[in-house]
C-alpha cells in the first residue's frame, strides 16, 4: 500500500471524480467524501491520513470547522483548503489557525501535486519531531539539558562518570551554553545531592565583596560589618560550591582559594582563626583559561587544581542537530509558563534556526522561543516572525568576490576560476561555515560541497 494517503472532501461529485483520477495517477491512495460528516467517520475509522484536501464552502459544516474537528483527532495531519477567488481572505485566516495552505479553484494539477508533496514532507517532519520530543525525558534529556548529538551525549557521559566522585571540575564553554546546568547535574548525581548546591558569580562582585561572600567575615572586619557572617564556602559544607566565571577572580583571591583546595582550610575576613569545611568545588568560565594563565591573569597552580576534570560544553552552532529538539522543548515549557497555546514549527523555520550561528547559544534560543510564544497570533510559526538578523545572511556583493571580477585581465578568465574564487572568498567571509556560505551564494550546501571537491578547495580552507 502507498504511504501517501489523501482524504478529499467536496460536495461536488465531479470534483471528487477528477481529483481521484489525477492523484491516483500520481501514486496517492485517494479516499473521497462528499459530506464533512462522512469525512469525519472515514477519518476516525483509520488508518491515518497524511493530508486532507477539503473545500472551504460546504453545506452543514465548512472546511475550517472540519479542520478543527479533524486536527483534534490527529494534531499533525496536514490540511489543505480549496477555495474560490471570493473566499481567499477566509482561507488566509484559516492558515493562522494551522491549516497548511490553500489552493484556488480551478486547481492547477502541477501546483496541487507540489503542495501535497510539501505537506507530506511537513507531516513527516512533525512525526520525527514528535518522536524526539517523546524521548526528551529519556535518553535525550539529562537534568534539563536537552540534546541527542554526539557532542552533547559525550558531555552526558562525562557528567555521569565524574558526578559520584569528589573531584574538582572546571567547566568551560561560551556564554549561554548551560555551564550552570552542568554543575547542577554533577551535584544532583553525586553523593552530596542531599546537601546544598551554593552558587556565586565571580564576575558580578568587586574583589572585597567577593572575598566576604566566599569566606565570610567576623564582626568589625570592615565598616558595616556589625555582625559575623558565614560565607558561601561554609554554606556549602558537605555539598557543592559552584564558582561561575572564575576567570574574573583577582589573583589575591585566587591564592586564598588555592590554599583552601590544597588544605581544606580558610579564614573569614578579619579573622586569623582557620576553619575547615567539606565542600566540593566546581568552577566555570567562558574564557580560555590556558590563555589566562599565559597572560599571568590566572595562577597556574590554581588552574591545575581546578582542572582535575575539565569538561567543555560545545556551542550550539557545533551541535545544530539538537536545535529542533531543544526548540520543541522550549515551546512546550514557554507556553506553559506564559499561559499561551503551544505552536508548531515548519521545516522551513527549523532549517532557518539551524542555519543561524547562535552567538548567545542555548540562552538565545530559549529567549527567541519565548518571544515567538508570547507574541504569536497563529498556531504555526512562520519564518517572517523570526528576528530579522536570523533570516538569511547578506549576499556577497560581486565587487567583493575577488580581484578577478574587479578588473578582468586582457585574456579574460574562465567561469571555473570565477566560481572557485567566489567560493573561496565567501567561505573566508563566513569563517568556513558552509551553511552560511551556501545561503549567501544562493545554492544548497550539497552543491557547495560538490564544487569545493571539484575545484580542489578543501586543502586551502
Amino acid at each position: 500500500m502507498t504511504d501517501k494517503r489523501v482524504l478529499v472532501v467536496d460536495d461536488s461529485t465531479g470534483t471528487l471524480r477528477a481529483l481521484r483520477q489525477i492523484l491516483g495517477a500520481e501514486g496517492y491512495d485517494v479516499i473521497t467524501a462528499s459530506r464533512p460528516q462522512e469525512a469525519i467517520r472515514t477519518f476516525e475509522a483509520g488508518p491515518p491520513f497524511d493530508v486532507v484536501l477539503a473545500d472551504l464552502k460546504m453545506p452543514g459544516m465548512d472546511g475550517l470547522q472540519l479542520y478543527r474537528h479533524l486536527v483534534a483527532l490527529d494534531p499533525i495531519v496536514q490540511f489543505i483548503i480549496m477555495t474560490a477567488h471570493g473566499t481567499i481572505e477566509s482561507s488566509v485566516e484559516a492558515m493562522k489557525e494551522g491549516v497548511y495552505t490553500y489552493l484556488v479553484k480551478p486547481l492547477n494539477a502541477d501546483e496541487l501535486t507540489l503542495m501535497l508533496t510539501k505537506a507530506i514532507q511537513e507531516r513527516n517532519h512533525k512525526v520525527e519531531l514528535n518522536s524526539l520530543r517523546a524521548e526528551v525525558t529519556g535518553r535525550y534529556s539529562f537534568h534539563n539539558i536537552i540534546g541527542h548529538s554526539l557532542a552533547i551525549r559525550s558531555v552526558f557521559d562525562m557528567v555521569k562518570a565524574v558526578a559520584p566522585t569528589d573531584a574538582t571540575v572546571l567547566i568551560s564553554g561560551e556564554t549561554g551554553t548551560g555551564k550552570e546546568l552542568i554543575a547542577k547535574a554533577i551535584h544532583f548525581n553525586s553523593q552530596r545531592s542531599q546537601a546544598a548546591l551554593v552558587s556565586i558569580n565571580c564576575a558580578a562582585l568587586s574583589e572585597s565583596l567577593l572575598e566576604a561572600e566566599l569566606f565570610g567575615h567576623v564582626k568589625g572586619a570592615y565598616t558595616g560589618a556589625v555582625a559575623s557572617r558565614n560565607g558561601r564556602l561554609e554554606a556549602a559544607d558537605r555539598g557543592t560550591l559552584f564558582l561561575d566565571e572564575i576567570g574574573h577572580m583577582s589573583l589575591a583571591l585566587q591564592a586564598k582559594l588555592l590554599r583552601f583546595l590544597q588544605e581544606r582550610t580558610y579564614e573569614p575576613v578579619g579573622s586569623n582563626v582557620s576553619r575547615t569545611v567539606n565542600t566540593r568545588v566546581i568552577a566555570a568560565s567562558n574564557r580560555e583559561m590556558e590563555g589566562e594563565v599565559k597572560a599571568q591573569r590566572f595562577l597556574p597552580d590554581l588552574y591545575y587544581r581546578l582542572q582535575v576534570i575539565q569538561l567543555h560544553i560545545p556551542p550550539l552552532r557545533e551541535r545544530i542537530e539538537d536545535i529542533p529538539l531543544m526548540a520543541a522543548h522550549f515551546i512546550e515549557t514557554s507556553a506553559a509558563e506564559h499561559g499561551r497555546p503551544p505552536r508548531e514549527m515548519s521545516s522551513e523555520v527549523i532549517e532557518t534556526l539551524k542555519s543561524y550561528s547562535w552567538p548567545g547559544n542555548v540562552r538565545e534560543l530559549k529567549n527567541t522561543i519565548d518571544r515567538l510564544i508570547i507574541l504569536g497570533q497563529s498556531r504555526n510559526i512562520v519564518v517572517s516572525e523570526l528576528p530579522k538578523h536570523m533570516v538569511g545572511q547578506p549576499i556577497l556583493p560581486i565587487e567583493q568576490s575577488g580581484n578577478l571580477l574587479k578588473e578582468l585581465p586582457p585574456s579574460g578568465v574562465t567561469l571555473q576560476d570565477v566560481q572557485s574564487e567566489l567560493i573561496y572568498k565567501t567561505l573566508q567571509l563566513f569563517d568556513g561555515n558552509r551553511t552560511f556560505a551556501a545561503k549567501a551564494m544562493g545554492i544548497s550546501r550539497k552543491s557547495l560541497w560538490e564544487r569545493i571537491e571539484r575545484f580542489g578547495l578543501s586543502d586551502g580552507l
